[in-house]
C-alpha cells in the first residue's frame, strides 16, 4: 500500500468519526429535550392564602369655590384665605401637613349670553338673521380641591362636618385604605405558597413519588376595593354647613388575596 493511499484511508477514517460524533451529540441532545421535566416528568399545584385588613387611612377631598366680578384679585384673596381658614382647622384636629395636599387650583372666566335666534324682518319682509353681540366676561370663578387624609378615624366625622363650617362649599369622595398594603400582601402569599407545599407532598405521598425541584410558580393577587362614598353637606343661607351633625362613618374591612401555582419535577 502506498504512502497516498495510507493517507487517503487516514483522512476518510477522521471524517466518519466526525460525522458519528456529531450524530452522537444531536442524538442526546434531542433526547434529553424529550424528556426534560418541565414538560414531561412534572406537576403544578395551587394554593390560597387570605389576610383580612382594617383600614388604617381614610381620605376626602374639599373644594372651597369663590364668585365674583371681574376682580380676579380680590377673587383670588378671599379664596385663599378661605381655604387656609379650613386648612387651619383641620391642623386644629390633629392631622399633620404631609396629609394635607392642593389637588388643583382653578380660575375660570364666566361669560354673558345671548339667545340670537328669532329672525329680523325688514320692510321688504325678507328675513334678515339677528347680529348677536360678541360674549363678554361679567366676572370670575376661583376654585380650589385640597385632598385630607385622616389617620385617627375618631375624627373623622367632626372634621368632615368641621370644614364645611370653616368654609368649604364642597366636600366628598370619601375612600378608606391601608398604608402598608405590602406587607398584607407578603403574608398572603406566604400562606398561599405553605399551601401549594403541602399540596405537593399529599400528592407525591399518594402518587407513590417523590417531590422534586421546584420548576415554576406563578402568582395572581386581587387588589382589594375599600369603601368609598360621597358625603354631602347641608348648606345654610351664608354658604356654610348651619351647624348639622357630623356624618357616622364605619371603614368595615376586606381581603387581600394572593394565588399560587406552582410546578414541581416528578422523582
Amino acid at each position: 500500500m502506498t504512502q497516498t493511499i495510507k493517507n487517503i484511508l487516514a483522512g476518510a477514517i477522521a471524517v466518519a468519526v466526525l460525522a458519528i460524533g456529531y450524530a452522537s451529540l444531536s442524538y442526546v441532545s434531542a433526547y434529553s429535550k424529550v424528556i426534560e421535566p418541565s414538560s414531561f416528568r412534572s406537576f403544578s399545584v395551587t394554593g390560597e392564602g387570605k389576610i383580612t385588613t382594617v383600614p388604617d387611612i381614610a381620605t376626602f377631598d374639599f373644594q372651597v369655590i369663590t364668585e365674583g366680578d371681574r376682580d380676579v384679585t380680590t377673587l383670588q384673596t378671599k379664596n385663599t384665605n378661605d381655604t387656609n381658614k379650613v386648612i387651619a382647622f383641620i391642623k386644629d384636629q390633629g392631622v399633620d401637613e404631609k396629609d394635607i395636599k392642593t389637588q388643583y387650583y382653578n380660575v375660570n372666566p364666566r361669560y354673558t349670553s345671548y339667545r340670537c335666534v328669532t329672525p329680523m324682518f325688514s320692510n321688504d319682509g325678507v328675513a334678515k338673521a339677528d347680529v348677536c353681540p360678541p360674549p363678554s366676561i361679567v366676572g370670575y370663578t376661583v376654585s380650589q380641591s385640597v385632598s385630607v387624609k385622616i389617620r385617627d378615624f375618631s375624627k373623622i366625622g367632626d372634621i368632615m362636618g368641621g370644614v364645611v363650617t370653616n368654609g368649604a362649599n364642597q366636600v366628598g369622595s370619601l375612600s378608606f385604605t391601608v398604608d402598608d398594603s405590602d406587607q398584607a400582601h407578603d403574608q398572603a402569599r406566604a400562606e398561599a405558597i405553605a399551601k401549594a407545599t403541602t399540596n405537593a407532598e399529599s400528592i407525591a405521598k399518594e402518587g407513590k413519588f417523590k417531590v422534586g425541584r421546584l420548576l415554576g410558580i406563578q402568582e395572581g393577587s386581587n387588589s382589594p376595593i375599600y369603601y368609598k362614598a360621597m358625603a354631602t353637606m347641608e348648606m345654610d343661607s351664608n354658604g356654610v354647613g348651619g351647624g348639622a351633625a357630623a356624618p357616622s362613618i364605619q371603614p368595615g374591612s376586606q381581603e387581600v388575596t394572593v394565588t399560587v401555582t406552582m410546578q414541581y419535577e416528578i422523582q
